[in-house]
């Protein structure tokens, strides 16, 4: 049974002053995040009353779906800080948020990854099923120095009921990101109970907003239902690591 906790704060009152966040989809028209520059702008604003200092935008790169290149990110981030440094106050960076599949396999052998920080490089799988050479490609990432960050690891289904490959994710060199609106079950019950099971296991090492739209920056109206929440201010604190 879900165990929610007793005394139930806002998601946004676990936002502390500076927070640095390392997963959002800002950038306008680039993949299924913002819209328009407009709205790239609104969001921002948004994040900013929230208490976020600075916003890693984090476009995805699928070659099935967003056929996106670094530089395509890199040059939509050029077209549109200008706007930003003018209308915001949040320092806006980028990276990608790369999808495990046999194109990362061709993207990682060319080399040159746009990394959140150094050689920290944020990836994600399909939320149908992990691919057949996770592992290997896990591997690979580490032999070429990098540090895998698997996004919001909570919300692959597929692992829910064989929570024991979480443990050999974590020994195969994987970071976890969690996104805090899983916290509020945003993404449904059994997200938020594995969300809830991996923060009471110490498996959780960075959060992300994943923010695409106004309906996520509402959602940080809502109560945090976890009962290992407490844990939450911790990892919003480990993510000045990768400020800039």
């Amino acid at each position: 049974m879900f165990l929610f906790s007793r005394r139930k704060k806002l998601l946004k009152d676990f936002i502390s002053n500076g927070y640095i966040d390392i997963h959002s989809h800002l950038l306008p028209n680039i993949d299924d995040g913002s819209k328009s520059i407009t709205e790239t702008i609104d969001l921002i604003k948004s994040l900013e009353n929230l208490g976020f200092k600075s916003a890693i935008a984090t476009p995805h790169i699928y070659k099935a779906v967003w056929d996106n290149s670094r530089s395509d990110i890199e040059n939509k981030y050029q077209n549109t800080l200008p706007d930003v440094t003018q209308n915001c106050n949040l320092s806006l960076h980028i990276a990608a948020e790369y999808m495990l599949d046999e194109n990362f396999e061709k993207l990682l052998s060319a080399g040159n990854l746009l990394t959140l920080k150094n050689e920290y490089v944020l990836v994600e799988m399909s939320y149908l099923s992990p691919p057949i050479m996770l592992f290997d490609l896990l591997f690979e990432l580490q032999l070429e120095g990098y540090k895998p960050v698997l996004a919001h690891p909570e919300r692959y289904n597929f692992y829910h009921n064989h929570f024991e490959y979480y443990h050999k994710l974590k020994t195969a060199g994987c970071l976890f990101q969690m996104n805090l609106l899983s916290s509020t079950g945003y993404y449904g019950k059994h997200v938020a109970e594995c969300a809830d099971r991996l923060l009471k296991e110490n498996l959780i090492d960075f959060v992300g907003s994943d923010v695409h739209h106004q309906n996520h920056i509402a959602s940080f109206e809502n109560k945090v239902l976890l009962k290992n929440s407490n844990s939450i201010p911790a990892l919003v604190a480990n993510n000045l690591f990768f400020e800039k």
